[in-house]
């Protein structure tokens, strides 16, 4: 059984910085893609970013590219997401999701675990 833990979100102000970290417990991480979503309210949730286990393959949805930067410790089980030059639609709760079998791309079906959320809030 794995768990799955966000933390690093918060309140800043556009153009600003924040670093989410998602630390995995349970089964091997080191064989998991790893991915993130977020969700803001009244919207459906949506693919952001995904790292599979030895980090050469990389995907980010495009509103995200050249500011948000996915990267891995797989011995400290844990996934990061760099987000710089945030706008106000990134406000949303992002959550981390592991693809035990290594397959996840941007479909949420395709992860097996999720993490509870950290919320995220850009102003102005």
């Amino acid at each position: 059984q794995v768990q799955l833990v966000e933390s690093g979100g918060g309140l800043v102000q556009a153009g600003g910085s924040l670093r989410l970290s998602c630390t995995a417990s349970g089964g091997t991480f080191g064989d998991y893609a790893m991915g993130w979503f977020r969700q803001a309210p009244g919207k459906e949730r949506e693919f952001v970013a995904r790292i599979n286990w030895s980090s050469d393959t990389i995907y980010y949805e495009d509103s995200v590219k050249g500011r948000f930067t996915i990267a891995r410790d797989n011995a400290k089980n844990t996934v990061y997401l760099q987000m710089n030059s945030l706008k106000p639609e990134d406000t949303a709760v992002y959550y981390c999701a592991a693809s035990i079998m290594g397959w996840g791309l941007r479909n949420m079906r395709e992860y097996d675990y999720w993490g509870q959320g950290t919320q995220v809030t850009v102003s102005s």
